[in-house]
């Protein structure tokens, strides 16, 4: 008796490898999948005991950022100096360039909903850019590695103290709750004093990093994943999103990679202008456009007390998180297919 053929069945494996052929890897439909648990299963982010997913994810952040601080060497980062001027440019870019594109739209977005909607994207303009999608993307594209690598990390650390700054500007004037002394102070336990701790004991820890970098990788992205989930829970339970439509949310993504475009070609020219080689400018361009979806969303449990609106303020920065995937791939593979058609 012949077999009767297989139905071919749709699993999470074969969602996963096609989602990557297109630029998009498991993180970012385990972050989809977060806020679909959030809408259908609240009750677990919104508890308040003991033992809270609130708690964990508050404790989880400081290790992210120990870890960080662990991985920091003082004497890589001195080597790396002396490109001082494409280091400027990407930084400029980064803390500068973006959130003066955005500050001037905030006159677009009069009403209460759509304000919110656009501190979120002020938000993804004032955070750091991020560290391994920058370093693969410049890989690919046949970039300067090294900077890449030194850049993302310098990044980083100066976000730690920028993007709270830049959003202290633009919430004391608006968010009556926003405490910008209790903020300080949650920036100093919770961010800067691991950071600082981890640089201190990297010599004696350091190579327990690098030992296990991708077991702590995969920390970090549970960590963010419970974050997300926490934050639409609340976000949920107050029907923050009841007033945003479909159209709306079209509209914000299409906004994120006008943005990311804008800024793209921008480097473009900077880069040219300055004389850079073929080498710093893929660099540049890449490290400069991306933004940190890591950052992005442990800064938020420190820097809104109000976990109801997170939700709304991490949206941009997701969308944002999947554009630059997306986008920075396809760019950086035509980039390599050209130089090998060139023979360069």
């Amino acid at each position: 008796m012949a077999k009767k053929p297989s139905t071919p069945t749709l699993s999470f494996s074969t969602l996963c490898a096609t989602a990557a052929k297109v630029g998009l890897d498991w993180f970012i439909l385990a972050l989809i999948g977060m806020i679909g648990l959030a809408y259908f299963l609240p009750q677990p982010g919104n508890y308040e005991g003991p033992i809270s997913l609130d708690k964990v994810t508050t404790y989880g952040v400081s290790l992210i950022f120990f870890f960080y601080g662990l991985k920091l060497s003082p004497e890589k980062m001195k080597a790396g100096l002396t490109n001082w001027r494409l280091h400027l440019t990407i930084h400029t870019t980064t803390f500068i360039l973006f959130p003066a594109l955005i500050y001037n739209t905030r006159l677009l977005f009069p009403d209460v909903d759509n304000n919110m909607l656009w501190l979120g994207v002020f938000f993804v303009a004032s955070l750091p850019s991020t560290v391994s999608s920058s370093v693969v993307m410049v890989s690919i594209a046949g970039g300067n590695i090294p900077a890449a690598i030194f850049n993302a990390s310098i990044s980083s650390l100066i976000g730690v103290f920028i993007t709270p700054l830049w959003m202290s500007l633009v919430l004391t004037a608006t968010e009556a709750d926003y405490a910008l002394g209790d903020i300080i102070v949650k920036l100093l336990l919770q961010v800067i004093l691991p950071v600082v701790l981890g640089i201190l004991l990297h010599k004696r820890l350091g190579g327990f990093v690098a030992k296990h970098g991708m077991k702590l990788r995969y920390f970090d992205q549970i960590i963010i994943l419970l974050i997300i989930y926490v934050s639409f829970c609340h976000s949920f339970e107050m029907d923050l999103f009841a007033s945003f439509s479909a159209t709306d949310l079209f509209l914000l993504g299409a906004a994120m990679l006008v943005l990311f475009f804008t800024v793209y070609i921008i480097v473009h020219f900077v880069s040219k202008v300055l004389g850079f080689n073929k080498a710093d400018t893929i660099t540049a361009q890449f490290c400069g456009s991306k933004k940190s979806l890591v950052h992005g969303t442990v800064m938020s449990k420190v820097l809104f007390a109000d976990s109801s609106m997170a939700g709304i303020i991490l949206l941009p920065i997701m969308i944002y998180h999947a554009i630059q995937l997306l986008v920075a791939s396809i760019i950086a593979q035509g980039i390599a297919r050209k130089s090998m058609v060139d023979g360069r």
